[in-house]
């Protein structure tokens, strides 16, 4: 079975507070883990989540980026879209356009889809029309 996790539950075991809740987090990843089910976050998720640990927690760009990107790269929570594929973009940190643009751009391109932008930065990415 596939448990999708809230960016409530995301961000505990990113940020590890409140303590008892990322406690819970993690004992909930360990339960899936030990009966061969799987924890899944969507692209909604993982920005919803990125948005908080960075605003909220104060955690740099950088390092809220390679927090989602080792979450996947330990394999125990599955990208159900595109953010994996997108947090492996070279310098993304500093990068223009940014993550979330990206991975709505990415989101629609592997669909077959193009994606309409008033944003320069965006044209660089290709399959962008400007209206």
């Amino acid at each position: 079975m596939t448990v999708g996790l809230d960016t409530s539950v995301v961000v505990r075991l990113l940020v590890g507070e409140p303590a008892d809740q990322a406690a819970r987090a993690v004992r909930l990843l360990d339960d899936l883990q030990r009966r061969g089910d799987v924890a899944a976050v969507s692209d909604l998720v993982v920005a919803e989540t990125y948005y908080a640990i960075h605003y909220h927690y104060g955690v740099r760009k950088a390092e809220a980026l390679r927090a989602l990107r080792s979450m996947f790269d330990d394999g125990e929570v599955k990208s159900l879209g595109v953010a994996a594929e997108v947090l492996e973009t070279a310098g993304l940190a500093s990068a223009k356009p940014g993550f979330i643009d990206r991975l709505i751009h990415r989101g629609y391109t592997t669909t077959g889809s193009r994606m309409a932008s008033f944003e320069r930065a965006a044209a660089r990415l290709g399959s962008v029309v400007t209206p």
